[in-house]
């Protein structure tokens, strides 16, 4: 294993646990005040309010009651409700059984059933909400691209210097007309890689003509954790300007390199600030989610696009709000076919990432800004509220369950068999985690 490859950039491991404490207390936060405040408008007193476990380092009662604390470990945290035994909301049945009927109503186990439900689901749907939430907001602030393809910021490259400047209108490329962004992606994706290309821009009303690069540089715009890139040490924003010996123009050109290469070591040429470094990095093999399933590559590590960033205009709220609706329902969909093809054995257990590999995201995403970071908290809710709603007992699904059970029987389960279905449950929950452990340490 490369013990390197566990050291994220933002500054090692200490600061990638700071990061993961950050974007796990956002998220249980978050899931665990749905919890409470759909219980409290259902009725359901919330005694206390936890964000982590252990040693209370600080609290405080509010009007209704409530104990607020922050405790000494901070991987989580609880609601515990009146007659509740434990934070998992184990019933407390002498301190149900010693209050009045009145009283009843204001626990989990005595309250309308309706009530129980809709506050145990709150939690996972206001992960739900707050990943909605993030990407539009990202998304309005972000804009959405100018109607003509407008450079709005070049990013570093030795081929733009003296060549493309910010609002230049990009009118043909390669002698084929661009009326807009589509039309620039359209005539680019059909040009050979080359090391020139002819482009014609609007600039200050008059039309300039001059040969630079591909519109697609390997420009390594991010980078993904647990890669061959972060390993190697690059870095966002360097330029590849060779691999095995050939020179590379284009993405498509790298990565049909690196295919080839089938894993083999590969020198690269890198730009970086004006400075040509030599790297040496192994591509690794990685299962890539695609419209069928999910693709096997041997894959860098990095995401790139074209040589600049285009003029945006504001985005209409709606369209925000519609396509984060669509971007957290994808990383639904990936990630319930991430885990099929997992447990199928079709693609490789090593795609799954417990503590470790989350502490690891979780730092890098903060070294690359706090857009990506923000980001990356809420597609990490998105997937926490749905392993939320997962049927097994001790997890929110599980207790959706049992209050199905009771709906259809007209009586709660057993509490000699809800105890034993709750044992089960959690073995089976710490059986997946110490197994997703063991991919972030032996996986590479």
């Amino acid at each position: 294993m490369d013990i390197l490859s566990l050291i994220p950039t933002f500054g090692g491991i200490g600061w990638a646990v700071i990061a993961f404490i950050v974007a796990l207390s956002v998220i249980v936060a978050i899931h665990e005040y749905g919890h409470y405040i759909v219980g409290r408008w259902c009725g359901i007193h919330a005694e206390v309010f936890s964000i982590g476990f252990g040693r209370v380092l600080w609290s405080r009662v509010d009007q209704h009651g409530t104990k607020w604390q922050i405790a000494l470990l901070p991987f989580g945290g609880y609601v515990k409700f009146l007659g509740d035994a434990d934070p998992a909301s184990g019933k407390d049945g002498g301190t149900i059984n010693a209050l009045s009927e009145t009283e009843r109503k204001r626990t989990m186990h005595g309250a309308d059933l309706w009530r129980r439900a809709a506050t145990v689901a709150a939690g996972p749907v206001f992960n739900f909400i707050f990943s909605i939430l993030v990407f539009a907001a990202v998304f309005y602030f972000s804009g959405q691209p100018a109607a003509r393809a407008v450079i709005g910021e070049l990013k570093p490259n030795p081929g733009n210097e003296e060549r493309f400047e910010t609002g230049d209108v990009l009118l043909s490329v390669a002698g084929q007309p661009v009326q807009d962004l589509t039309d620039f992606y359209e005539v680019s994706r059909e040009l050979p890689p080359t090391g020139s290309v002819s482009y014609v821009v609007e600039r200050d009303g008059a039309e300039i003509s001059f040969d630079s690069i591909f519109p697609f540089p390997p420009i390594l715009d991010s980078l993904q954790p647990k890669s061959a890139a972060v390993s190697a040490g690059l870095e966002q924003g360097d330029v590849i300007l060779a691999a095995g010996g050939a020179p590379v123009w284009s993405l498509t050109q790298l990565r049909d390199i690196v295919q080839e290469g089938e894993g083999a070591p590969m020198a690269l040429e890198v730009w970086r600030g004006g400075t040509v470094l030599d790297v040496t990095l192994t591509p690794r093999q990685r299962d890539v989610p695609t419209e069928d399933g999910f693709e096997t590559l041997w894959l860098i590590g990095f995401s790139g696009g074209a040589f600049f960033e285009p003029q945006t205009i504001p985005l209409p709220l709606g369209e925000a709000v519609t396509g984060a609706v669509t971007a957290t329902w994808n990383y639904i969909l990936t990630s319930l076919s991430g885990l099929w093809h997992i447990a199928s054995g079709q693609i490789s257990s090593c795609n799954m990432s417990g503590a470790i590999g989350i502490a690891q995201a979780s730092g890098h995403t903060a070294s690359q800004g706090p857009v990506e970071f923000i980001m990356f908290i809420a597609a990490l809710s998105t997937v926490i509220g749905l392993i939320n709603l997962f049927p097994i007992p001790v997890l929110d699904g599980g207790h959706l369950v049992f209050h199905a059970y009771e709906a259809i029987f007209r009586r709660p389960p057993n509490d000699q068999v809800l105890n034993v279905l709750m044992t089960g449950g959690l073995m089976i929950l710490m059986s997946v985690m110490v197994f997703a452990l063991s991919r972030d340490i032996l996986c590479v």
